[in-house]
């Protein structure tokens, strides 16, 4: 990861990036809409100018200074800050890891910075405190944070290459990539530089910075979409042409509210043209997204609206070269984690996925990490999509000592099915957006129902197969459940005079060859009984299933009245 610094820009946050010519920020799009009220607030200044008045006047005069400054809260997101939802001096700072890899000393500085400064009031009765959060897009929260800490942070941080900049905000995200990318058997194309030359080039860029809404990319590399690019704004997938190896482009995949699978536009790009693809694109979605109503302000609405062939002739207006067109996808299954030991394209080296319940470490298990990248690895640790971590460049002979080190044995590459296959986002405890408790209830059930399966015959291939439960505290989706085994989104259980918490559930989703939303099987449901529910689908599963049958097959097989009885425990 390159270093930004200069001497105008210490902190790293360079706020002078790459320009393009023919876009400006006080007349930013030829837009179609109108602009929103919120759109006009935050184009009263440019987003990133949020950084400097951080540093110059809000971590010395207090957040009180902030929030009195009209649509300054909304400008935090585009340097990666967040209000906590226990309001006054508490923020959340997201951490850009382009591909998902840091090497150890971005590692390290990371757990120094939770322990020095992410510091709650009272320890967490599961998590303790000064811990950090691995996200669905490879990137690392730290929660506490004070508005005093802030610049300090990013002081530390610009000298190891770290970043917060663009991490949220309408702004293109983190770019995601296959987490062992360079070393994977299954490599097709070196997925990990293309999604960091993408982030190097928007990463401070003032054109592209204020766009519709957030913009998502992912660079996949094997065959076998470990990155979930399909439900990303712009999914570049592995594919061959003319027997060289590239991506075919899709795009208009998301989540949330109207979840959609990316659409092929019928192009193959090689690696070197993947930031000028990116570029056009985030200049298209800037000139024609929907700026007027901020639900309908994603690209996956655009992109229904435009049609395949429409919005593919818009791109190549905005395009400085002329693309072929799709080669052939070299897919040929959906990898859901890299957990275990497994041998590198390098001879004589494994790298070792490790099991992250819910992605939150304390800092010092995080500077351990880095630790152990040095002694044992090649001296980075790379973070998954499904909240995990990995060390790679292991030598075989020293991978049994490596597993026997007590931070490896409490994230264990052995874990249990659920506690394997769960994932959470950051839920009520501190998001301002979501309805329900999420990481400590998916650990806790992940446990239990890992206890259950221990009733099943040893023999039982559920006993050692990971079940993916995705637990998202509203439906923004974060935890992404949609393509979960078994998918929970926060609702309210108002059967009762008290309103409690509950989650909708559904079954079947998955991405690759097969890919597919789950289908919601029960709404609001109550929290108290989600294990005794999906306890009950697993052993209709076992007690049904065929030979080798999924768990994703055996669900979109049974009609969804009859999987609601058995959620509800009623006779089938």
């Amino acid at each position: 990861m390159s270093d930004h610094r200069d001497a105008d820009d210490p902190y790293g946050l360079r706020l002078d990036g790459p320009q393009v010519t023919g876009l400006s920020f006080l007349n930013p799009y030829r837009t179609i809409h109108k602009l929103n009220e919120q759109e006009l607030l935050k184009q009263r200044r440019h987003p990133f100018e949020v950084a400097e008045a951080i540093i110059s006047t809000y971590a010395k005069k207090g957040p009180e200074a902030l929030f009195a400054v009209p649509g300054e809260v909304e400008r935090l997101k585009w340097v990666g800050i967040y209000p906590q939802r226990q309001g006054g001096d508490a923020f959340m700072m997201r951490i850009k890891v382009p591909g998902g890899v840091l090497s150890s000393a971005q590692v390290r500085e990371v757990g120094l910075a939770a322990e020095a400064f992410a510091e709650g009031p009272t320890d967490h009765p599961l998590f303790g405190n000064h811990y950090a959060d691995i996200t669905t897009r490879q990137t690392i929260q730290l929660h506490w944070l004070t508005m005093a800490s802030i610049p300090k942070i990013w002081e530390r941080f610009a000298r190891v290459g770290l970043t917060s900049i663009q991490a949220c905000g309408d702004c293109a995200r983190n770019v995601t990539s296959c987490p062992v990318s360079g070393v994977d058997p299954h490599e097709h194309v070196d997925g990990l530089a293309t999604a960091q030359a993408i982030s190097e080039f928007f990463t401070g860029n003032r054109t592209y910075a204020n766009l519709p809404r957030k913009f998502k990319i992912a660079v996949g590399s094997c065959t076998e979409n470990c990155c979930r690019a399909e439900i990303n704004d712009i999914a570049l997938w592995p594919a061959t042409r003319d027997g060289v190896a590239g991506f075919n482009v899709l795009v208009g995949g998301g989540l949330s509210d109207g979840e959609r699978l990316a659409t092929p536009i019928d192009i193959f790009i090689t690696p070197d043209q993947a930031v000028e693809l990116a570029r056009a694109i985030a200049q298209l979605f800037g000139e024609l997204g929907n700026r007027e109503n901020r639900g309908l302000a994603r690209m996956r609405y655009l992109t229904q609206e435009l049609g395949p062939e429409r919005f593919r002739d818009e791109l190549l207006a905005r395009l400085r070269f002329e693309p072929l067109n799709a080669g052939e996808s070299v897919l040929t299954g959906y990898r859901r984690d890299h957990v275990g030991v497994h041998p590198q394209r390098q001879e004589g080296l494994s790298y070792v996925g490790c099991v992250v319940p819910v992605g939150r470490m304390n800092g010092r298990d995080l500077v351990e990490a880095a630790r152990l990248a040095d002694a044992y690895g090649d001296g980075t640790v790379r973070f998954t999509v499904d909240q995990n971590f990995i060390l790679t460049g292991v030598p075989n002979d020293r991978v049994d000592a490596l597993l026997a080190e007590e931070l490896i044995q409490r994230y264990s590459p052995n874990a249990g099915p659920f506690t394997r296959g769960i994932q959470a986002c950051t839920g009520n405890e501190f998001c301002r957006y979501a309805i329900t408790e999420t990481k400590e209830r998916a650990v806790k059930l992940a446990q239990r129902l890992d206890a259950r399966l221990g009733e099943l015959p040893a023999s039982s291939p559920l006993r050692t197969t990971p079940l993916r439960v995705h637990v998202s505290g509203c439906s923004a989706s974060c935890a992404q459940p949609q393509i979960a085994d078994i998918g929970l989104r926060g609702a309210i259980d108002r059967s009762r005079e008290s309103l409690d918490e509950a989650y909708d559930l559904g079954v079947g989703g998955t991405l690759g060859p097969d890919a597919g939303f789950l289908n919601w099987v029960e709404g609001a449901l109550p929290s108290r009984n989600l294990e005794s529910a999906i306890t009950r689908l697993v052993t209709t599963f076992h007690d049904e299933r065929t030979d080798d049958e999924s768990f994703t097959t055996w669900s979109r097989s049974v009609p969804l009245d009859a999987l609601r009885r058995v959620v509800k425990g009623e006779a089938r």
